[in-house]
C-alpha cells in the first residue's frame, strides 16, 4: 500500500505493479487522485480516517510512504503496532531527516563534513548570527516537513540572506545552514539488515527555470541518476558509511539519501532524507530486476541482493509543470490536456484528472512526470523529451536544459 497521491503514487505503484505486485493507494492529500486508480484501489482519508484496519482486509504486506509526516498521524502508532512492513525508518532514526539540527550534531560526532548552521527562534536571533557570521546563508525550517512554515530559500548573499529575514514565519524558529555553492549531487541507498547498500547517484534540477534560474521550486523540475551501486563518486563511503554504528543503534532500515555540495574538493552533507524521492524513486525501482522483492526485505530488516536490469544504467526525469508553477498562490482554471502520438517511456499523471467525457485535463501546477531510462545518459535525456514534448497544456512549461549542468557530480 502507497501512502501518497499523485504521479509518486502513480508511478511507485505501476513500477510495483508491474512486476507482480498487488497495488493501491491510501490518499493522503486533497489532490493527485486519479492516477492512482490506474494502478488499483483507492482509498480516501474522507472516507477512512486511518490506513490501519485496511491493512489486514486487504492483506497488505509493506506500507511505502511518500512524506514523512506519516509519522505525525493520529494512526501512526496503531501502524507500527500493527506488524506490517513500513518501507521507512521509523522513531529515533527518523531525526536525520526531521530535525534539521540533530543531522548536523550527528555529522560533528561522526566527523562528516557539514556546513556552518545556527538555530534561531526568532528575527532578533537570526539577525544577531547573520551580523556576527557575515555570509550568505540557505535559510530552511528546522523540522522538515511538506507544511513547514518556511520552504527552502537559497540566498548567494548577505544582502539576500538579510532581506529574506524580515519576511520568513519563524512559528518554529529558523535553521540558517552556510551557503557552499552549487556544485551539488546526491546519493541514494538502501540500509537493511544493519548494512548499507548503494543504489545511485543522483541529480535534482531544483530550480524552477532553465539556467537554474528562478526559485526553489517546491519539487524539482528534474532530475538525473546513474546507477551506482560501486559508489562511483564516493558520496556514500564519505558521508554515509561512518554512519554505520548510529544506524545500527538507532535501528535504521529503509531508504537514506545523502545530498551534499562539493567545495574545496571536499563533499559536505546539507541534508539526509529517509525516501527514495519524488524524482529518482521511480526510476530506482525500474532499474531493478525485483523491485517488489527488494522492497518487502528491506521494510522486514533482512540482508539484500540487488540486482540491476542489464543496461538501464542512466535515467531522466522531467516534469511538466503547470499554469502558476513555482508560485503556487497563482492559481490557473481546469485546461484541457492534449497528448500527440504514443509514449514509449514512463509517463506519470500528477494534477491530472479525467472528465465525463473520457479526456484529461489538468488540475493544478504539476502535471505529469517524464521518465525514461536507457544505457547512456545521452539517450535517457533524448527519449524523455521526445515524449514530453508530446503533451500539450495551456500555459505549462518544461526546463530544456536537464544535463546541461551539474553534471557528472561537483561540478557547475
Amino acid at each position: 500500500m502507497v501512502l501518497g497521491v499523485g504521479s509518486f503514487a502513480h508511478s511507485i505503484g505501476q513500477t510495483l505493479a508491474d512486476t507482480g505486485a498487488n497495488v493501491s493507494t491510501y490518499l493522503t492529500r486533497n489532490y493527485g487522485h486519479f492516477s492512482p486508480t490506474l494502478v488499483g484501489k483507492t482509498f480516501s482519508r474522507d472516507s477512512f480516517s486511518s490506513p490501519v484496519p485496511l491493512i489486514p482486509e486487504n492483506k497488505i504486506d509493506v506500507v511505502i510512504p511518500q512524506s514523512i509526516d506519516w509519522a505525525l498521524q493520529p494512526w501512526a502508532k496503531d501502524l507500527l503496532k500493527s506488524g506490517v512492513g513500513i518501507f521507512s525508518p521509523t522513531g529515533e532514526a527518523m531525526k536525520i531527516e526531521r530535525e534539521r539540527d540533530f543531522a548536523r550534531e550527528l555529522c560533528a560526532k561522526f566527523k562528516i563534513p557539514f556546513p556552518k548552521s545556527f538555530v534561531a527562534q526568532n528575527r532578533i536571533e537570526a539577525e544577531k548570527i547573520l551580523a556576527k557570521n557575515p555570509q550568505p546563508f540557505v535559510i530552511k525550517n528546522p523540522l522538515c516537513s511538506p507544511t513547514s512554515p518556511i520552504h527552502t530559500i537559497l540566498c548567494e548573499t548577505v544582502a539576500d540572506t538579510r532581506a529574506w529575514l524580515r519576511h520568513v514565519n519563524y512559528a518554529e524558529g529558523v535553521f540558517l545552514q552556510e551557503y557552499l555553492g552549487r556544485a551539488e549531487a546526491g546519493h541514494i541507498a538502501l540500509v537493511s539488515g544493519g548494512e548499507i547498500y548503494s543504489l545511485v547517484t543522483n541529480q535534482e534540477y531544483k530550480y524552477a527555470f532553465n539556467g537554474n534560474q528562478g526559485i526553489v521550486a517546491g519539487a524539482p523540475l528534474g532530475g538525473i541518476v546513474e546507477r551506482d551501486e560501486n559508489d562511483k563518486y564516493g558520496l556514500a563511503r564519505e558521508l554515509i558509511h561512518p554512519l554505520k554504528p548510529w544506524l545500527r543503534e538507532s535501528k535504521f532500515n529503509g531508504p537514506l539519501q545523502v545530498t551534499a555540495i562539493k567545495r574545496g574538493g571536499k563533499w559536505h552533507v546539507i541534508e539526509y532524507n529517509i525516501r527514495i524521492g519524488v524524482t529518482s524513486g521511480p526510476m530506482i525501482l525500474r532499474m531493478l530486476k525485483n523491485p517488489a522483492e527488494i522492497v518487502l526485505q528491506t521494510a522486514r530488516n533482512e540482508k539484500l541482493k540487488l540486482e540491476f536490469n542489464d543496461k538501464l544504467n542512466f535515467g531522466c526525469s522531467l516534469t511538466l509543470a503547470g499554469y502558476g508553477y513555482p508560485f503556487t498562490q497563482v492559481r490557473g482554471p481546469q485546461l484541457p490536456l492534449e497528448v500527440d502520438g504514443d509514449f514509449d517511456c514512463d509517463v506519470w499523471w500528477n494534477e491530472v484528472a479525467r472528465g465525463t467525457d473520457g479526456k484529461l485535463f489538468s488540475t493544478g501546477h504539476r502535471i505529469a512526470d517524464v521518465i525514461a531510462l536507457a544505457p547512456k545518459l545521452d539517450a535517457a535525456i533524448a527519449k524523455a523529451y521526445a515524449n514530453i514534448r508530446r503533451i500539450h497544456v495551456v500555459g505549462s512549461y518544461f526546463r530544456t536544459d536537464v544535463g546541461q549542468s551539474l553534471w557528472p557530480p561537483g561540478t557547475v
